[in-house]
């Protein structure tokens, strides 16, 4: 079996990949029957030479190989016909953006598996980013406080060499006696906890943080229980909440009273409460000053949030009574953090990271006969048609919708 990696062609470059050149090595060592073939590339983090000196083949021509790896969306025009892809496509959830991308998989009879849809039998899913868009999400935050008060200056993350880099710029800051407010339980949110605990930021229980003042910097992790309440007074189940939110509105404003600093970590689904509205924002008592929005919904849950930012400038105001944007340091705004696509400042350690899962949940399934179903699941074309469990985007690629 050979394994392509590809080059990215997304605009802007992307240095990530799925595999390094260790990991591609190992893993070629422990399936003797498994090839990779390594596209040359010019952007990527490790270089070709890299994957060269550990025994790995450098070729132009990747139309040979049964799979091509890949992480960001490929160019309709760079796909390559009857063939089998992984990246993430971005379509699952009807994105208008990505509709032709689809359509072209499906007309050049591409067998694709989203990256985003790799899952266990239970729903879990089992790859992904999200550890690293925490990390320097989080960091992101406290990068714009530091300039925003005149307190610090932490360098971009994607001009440092890896996370060891990025935690020994954390080793130079002091952090002021802040509330900071952290959403969500899952890897983004365990990612953004890295660098609170890292930066020895004390961790209190959802009712103290409410209730209590201190003299030194805090946070709190908040789930959905927390920040949303059954319209009728009863008590809330996490498993009601997750199968028809609309019984319940947000509670967030208990927070909003009372902390300096959110880092949105948590996962937003369909039909759920916003966090906080615009008029929300507008309240004299609503306190938060500074956003790191992860989850990045834009016009969503977090009423600040207007617009993704960008690496290259990743931070605006935004004015709860004028409802606009302003520069990120203007008085009396929010000052937002919203990259959408965090983990591109850590490629050496998101493509690290991402290889040992894909090595783990993914690799196996090609020589097991697909025993836990893992391919089957994230496979969404298959002889120019949608999969059943994807027939759902079928009137989204006709645009009937």
């Amino acid at each position: 079996m050979k394994i392509g990696l590809i080059k990215e062609r997304k605009t802007p470059p992307d240095r990530r990949v799925v595999f390094s050149p260790q990991k591609a090595a190992e893993v070629q060592s422990q399936f003797k029957d498994l090839q990779f073939v390594v596209e040359p590339s010019d952007i990527r983090i490790f270089s070709d030479e890299a994957y060269l000196n550990q025994g790995l083949e450098l070729s132009e021509n990747i139309s040979n190989c049964d799979v091509l790896l890949g992480v960001k969306e490929v160019p309709e025009e760079a796909l390559i016909p009857n063939t089998s892809y992984f990246f993430f496509s971005h379509t699952i959830k009807k994105q208008p953006y990505n509709r032709d991308l689809l359509k072209a998989v499906l007309d050049k009879n591409i067998q694709l598996y989203d990256h985003e849809v790799i899952t266990a039998a239970s729903g879990n899913r089992l790859i992904g980013f999200g550890r690293y868009a925490g990390l320097v999400g989080a960091y992101n935050g406290f990068r714009a406080l530091g300039l925003r008060d005149q307190l610090f200056e932490l360098p971009k993350v994607d001009n440092l060499a890896d996370l060891d880099a990025l935690k020994q710029e954390l080793d130079n800051i002091k952090i002021p006696n802040l509330k900071i407010c952290l959403s969500g339980l899952g890897k983004v949110a365990r990612g953004a906890k890295e660098i609170l605990d890292y930066l020895q930021i004390k961790e209190v229980g959802v009712e103290v943080y409410l209730n209590s003042t201190f003299e030194e910097p805090v946070y709190a992790v908040i789930d959905v229980l927390d920040y949303n309440k059954r319209k009728d007074g009863q008590p809330g189940k996490i498993s009601e909440f997750f199968l028809d939110p609309t019984p319940y509105e947000s509670d967030f404003m208990r927070f909003a009273k009372v902390t300096d600093y959110f880092i949105a970590g948590h996962f937003y689904g369909d039909n759920a409460p916003f966090l906080f509205s615009r008029e929300d924002a507008k309240r004299s008592d609503f306190n938060i000053n500074l956003i790191a929005d992860i989850s990045c919904d834009i016009d969503g849950p977090v009423a600040s949030t207007i617009r993704p930012s960008t690496i290259a400038n990743p931070f605006y105001g935004y004015d709860p009574q004028t409802e606009s944007e302003v520069a990120f340091d203007t008085k009396n705004a929010i000052t937002v953090m919203a990259v959408d696509n965090l983990p591109c400042e850590l490629p050496k350690d998101a493509s690290e990271g991402f290889g040992e899962m894909f090595a783990e949940h993914v690799i196996p399934a090609f020589f097991n006969g697909d025993l836990d179903g893992i391919l089957e699941r994230a496979r969404m074309t298959k002889d120019g048609n949608l999969t059943p469990k994807y027939a759902y985007l079928q009137d989204f690629v006709e645009d009937n919708e």
